[in-house]
């Protein structure tokens, strides 16, 4: 708007007119400065700053390495000048190394065995022990199979046992080999070409593209008993729902292009369900809303879910139910408050907060005790929150980030209030958000995956990787174990026995 201050208007409605039009530009253009600096800080955090709303307990741990080096060599320094004794403890300082380690006992004695007192024998009365722990480095080796010819003089026939079945036709990797190359880039994300110089340390040379073949080799065993889980999971009534990118090669391009993993987790522990928690991925080339319409064909029951539109297409038939998160709707007040400390949504975090805690309050409990204990405190806080937001939205600018935050929550109340009508419902997908923090490592060092093929094969070790933390099984061990038993003819039709939570049960592999 532009003003000719010379020539103003003497008409007293002119110019009330003039100065309403000048303040509601004003109040849009304001209302414009905030959203825009609100977007700007935004986005700084997201690079220089934390990513989450509390500090990462595995940053945090970074951060406090160097200092107990610190301390560990201040207290040596003081221990080789002079002995300090330290006051007593009642609680032990570390929890007893665990059992299930194989043990290796020094037994140090004596050096005489009579008294250098009086000379006398000395009789054992006990002993003192001690544990240290100890590393043996890993190590490979060569097996060799010898397969003997034997003939018959009579009828000049050779016999000869047959050749054993090798996971890798033709491969030099034994199952044990194969286990150690997947969980190291799928669950410990080091990629290909850094274990090649592991390798090579060693004295083998193994090059980038061997050990890609041996990946894809061993997904094709392990694609059958995917599909047995993904199945499984599907099956449930309760699941929650996110995606993830993940950048492909586009070798006609020149460039990567993104694709996506979609990620389905089965997590009933928080109000003790009888199904054992359960990761699956599916890797798509795209975000269509299609996508988890085809993954989820079979399902029925209550899906968490964040803001994603495309959820919405699930729940046309009746068979799905969609339960919205309130961690992504307490993120937006968050943010708001980081960046420019807005009462209002100090107020709506302090509220959401409360139900939090009320939820904290019944965690493993029977869905029916969470249900009386959310209607008979939760609720009212839901309502009158519900209430505090339609007060206030009239009150701000329509553009104003805080507006949008108050839509955002307003927009999916129906969503949001699903967890006061059935106790198996959770307040957040974070359980699904815990199952991409790996993903998000994992592409941080792997950069991308090579094709189409490469996102399947991660959806695939992700998947039994992440279901075998989840039910507390060693992945190493587990997909050793599972490969082995695949490759001497495991019967099809028995793949439920080796989903991790039933190989569990036979396996008591201490974690």
């Amino acid at each position: 708007m532009q003003l000719d201050l010379n020539n103003l208007p003497s008409d007293t409605t002119l110019l009330h007119r003039l100065v309403r039009d000048i303040a509601e530009t004003v109040q849009h253009r304001d209302s414009e400065i905030e959203r825009l600096q609100s977007i700007i800080k935004q986005l700084q955090r997201a690079q220089y700053g934390r990513r989450s709303e509390r500090l990462d307990a595995g940053q945090l741990a970074l951060g406090l390495e160097d200092l107990g080096v610190d301390v560990a060599a201040v207290e040596a320094d003081q221990g080789s000048a002079t002995a300090v004794p330290r006051p007593p403890n009642p609680r032990p300082k570390r929890k007893p190394l665990p059992e299930h380690l194989p043990r290796e006992d020094v037994v140090l004695h004596v050096d005489c065995e009579s008294c250098g007192c009086c000379g006398g024998p000395l009789h054992a009365i006990g002993e003192s022990v001690s544990e240290m722990l100890d590393w043996v480095p890993a190590q490979l080796r060569v097996v060799r199979i010898t397969r003997p010819k034997y003939a018959c003089r009579t009828c000049n026939k050779v016999v000869q046992a047959e050749a054993p079945e090798r996971p890798i036709a033709g491969g030099l990797a034994t199952t044990a080999l194969l286990a150690h190359v997947l969980v190291s880039k799928y669950c410990d994300h080091t990629p290909l070409y850094r274990q090649s110089q592991i390798f090579a340390r060693h004295g083998v040379d193994l090059c980038r593209s061997t050990l890609a073949g041996w990946v894809g080799g061993a997904c094709w065993w392990l694609e059958a008993l995917h599909e047995r889980l993904c199945k499984n999971v599907f099956a449930s009534g309760h699941l929650f729902a996110d995606d993830t990118p993940v950048p492909v090669l586009d070798p006609g391009r020149g460039r990567t292009k993104t694709g996506r993993l979609w990620v389905y987790v089965r997590e009933q522990r928080p109000w003790s369900g009888p199904e054992p928690p359960a990761a699956v991925y599916l890797f798509e080339p795209d975000r269509r809303a299609q996508r988890p319409v085809s993954h989820l064909t079979q399902f029925k029951g209550v899906l968490h879910v964040d803001g994603y539109a495309g959820f919405e297409h699930l729940t046309s038939n009746g068979d799905v139910v969609l339960a919205a998160c309130w961690a992504h709707t307490r993120r937006k007040f968050y943010e708001i408050v980081e960046a420019t400390g807005s009462p209002v949504a100090a107020e709506a975090l302090r509220r959401i907060g409360e139900l939090y805690a009320i939820d904290a309050r019944v965690r493993g409990k029977s869905p029916a005790y969470r249900l009386a204990e959310r209607r008979s405190f939760s609720k009212p806080i839901v309502e009158a929150l519900h209430s505090w937001l339609e007060a206030h939205l009239p009150r701000l600018p329509a553009t104003s980030t805080l507006a949008e935050a108050i839509r955002y929550a307003l927009s999916r109340w129906e969503g949001l209030t699903r967890f006061l009508q059935d106790g198996r419902i959770e307040l957040d997908t974070n359980p699904v958000e815990r199952a991409i923090r790996p993903v998000a490592l994992g592409r941080k060092n792997h950069l991308f995956a090579g094709s189409d093929g490469g996102g399947d094969r991660w959806a695939v070790l992700c998947s039994l990787i992440e279901t075998c933390k989840l039910n507390d099984v060693e992945p190493y061990e587990y997909l050793r174990d599972v490969l082995t038993r695949m490759v001497h003819g495991h019967a099809i039709n028995r793949l439920d026995e080796l989903l991790p939570w039933a190989w569990r049960s036979n396996n008591h592999v201490k974690t």
